[in-house]
């Protein structure tokens, strides 16, 4: 069988000797590589199935129209295309040789010196894959989209019906889960629905808004302190949310959501139902470890050496949610959160450097920043290493935090001042119903092969 070779001549001469570095995955672990990388005697591929970085901890924000699309993603070309040792492609690498050293992508081969995966994680529905089209992810921009048309659509649909039962189901939302993602989604939906009922529709009625946020677990915010569990819940449960948890989510049906518990079973209904539950490592992670026999952990993580490279192979490197790195002081694996994988990508690139001037460097160390989440307007909760903060203090440290690992100054300027719009007059900016029904279901995220639509 005849195989196809990408080569890619150098934009220099100088450059036919340097090591080549491909990086696959624009996210922020890939990104911060290719900028650590930057202008240093490496050639660097940077290989994306899009073509842009998004950042997914504010798409929560585009689902609830606080913000747009362009406003969390980034072109990779405009933000490391203009270094002269970076080249980009759009495409999938969907196979790894490591022995002949070689990536396939778009049906041809790209060889390698160093392989760096940052292609990050995806949403697992647990093995009941059925639910991804009544429960849309929130995981890329197309999932964001799905969620704010779901939700416009049924209050559109509400306006016009007659029914007071059925306006109630309508302007009913159930949100799956009840960590970081879950908070922000369920605090930023009602807060859009019970403003917009109260400003824009005339048929409809504010007390007839409801978020139901469910999970099995005893509190929300699970991994941060109870008292910061407690300040989010006491927030949302002002607000107007819902909060069913010990529940465990039994069926998705159309419009309907079996929960089972204690107390038995039971049912809910809404029109919108989100799904924030699970996470999952890209497809790549079990790809490599079937090749090389590198162990994942159950959410599909490759387990990686101290210096983040595959056991047996130090020239292939896992960074930011693909891998599972727990050389830490107490053995438990990095957080799947932005700073680490940010940590990571950097030390990896001056490692990378290091080597080539056959020199070492210290090993890996993760700076905990904490954690946090916005939960309604001008009020967060943050964990910042033992440091408790709630409210607008909370608030001001969550949005500065985020404003400063966006990587694009334009869309920190443009964030910045949607939020101070949005907290000034309380309106939205981004409520357009745009899209296809279901727009989300054809993309492949990285987890599975989505299904060819039918004609």
């Amino acid at each position: 069988m005849e195989r196809f070779f990408l080569e890619l001549e150098p934009p220099a001469a100088v450059m036919t000797s340097w090591p080549h570095v491909v990086v696959v995955g624009g996210g922020f672990a890939g990104l911060k590589v290719c900028h650590a990388l930057a202008r240093q005697p490496v050639r660097v591929t940077l290989i994306d199935k899009r073509n842009f970085n998004l950042f997914q901890p504010l798409l929560y924000q585009v689902a609830s129209g606080l913000v747009s699309e362009a406003d969390v993603a980034s072109p990779l070309r405009q933000m490391v295309g203009d270094a002269p040792n970076i080249q980009i492609l759009l495409g999938e690498v969907v196979a790894i040789d490591p022995e002949a050293c070689q990536v396939v992508l778009n049906g041809q081969h790209l060889g390698y010196d160093q392989l760096i995966l940052a292609t990050g994680s995806g949403s697992t529905y647990f093995g009941r894959e059925e639910w991804r089209s009544l429960a849309p992810p929130m995981k890329i921009l197309e999932h964001a989209d799905e969620i704010r048309r779901r939700l416009l659509m049924a209050l559109e649909e509400a306006e016009q019906t007659r029914d007071p039962s059925q306006r109630a189901f309508l302007q009913t939302v159930v949100v799956v889960g009840a960590g970081p993602a879950g908070c922000e989604l369920a605090g930023s939906l009602i807060e859009l629905m019970q403003r917009a009922v109260q400003r824009d529709f005339k048929q409809l009625r504010r007390q007839d808004c409801r978020v139901v946020l469910v999970d099995p677990v005893d509190r929300v915010l699970p991994t941060m302190a109870p008292v910061l569990s407690e300040a989010a819940a006491a927030y949302l449960r002002a607000a107007g949310v819902d909060m069913r948890l010990g529940l465990k989510v039994e069926g998705i049906a159309p419009g309907r959501v079996c929960l089972s518990g204690a107390a038995g079973e039971i049912e809910l209904e809404a029109a919108t139902i989100c799904w924030t539950a699970g996470v999952r490592a890209s497809r790549l992670g079990r790809l490599l470890s079937d090749q090389t026999g590198c162990p994942i952990d159950r959410s599909g993580r490759l387990v990686v050496e101290p210096d983040f490279s595959v056991p047996g192979h130090p020239e292939i490197r896992a960074v930011g949610d693909l891998c599972s790195f727990a050389h830490t002081p107490n053995g438990s694996p990095l957080p799947g959160m932005a700073g680490p994988a940010v940590q990571a990508g950097e030390w990896v690139a001056r490692d990378i450097l290091a080597r080539l001037r056959g020199q070492t460097i210290q090993p890996f160390r993760w700076l905990d920043l904490g954690s946090m989440a916005v939960i309604g307007p001008w009020y967060a909760v943050a964990d910042l290493r033992g440091l408790h903060l709630t409210g607008l203090v909370g608030w001001v440290v969550w949005a500065l935090a985020h404003l400063a690992f966006i990587p694009d100054t334009e869309n920190r300027i443009a964030l910045f001042s949607k939020w101070m719009w949005q907290i000034a007059t309380r309106q939205r900016t981004a409520l357009l119903i745009t899209g296809r029904p279901d727009q989300h279901l054809g993309v492949d995220v990285g987890l599975f092969r989505a299904p060819r639509p039918t004609a």
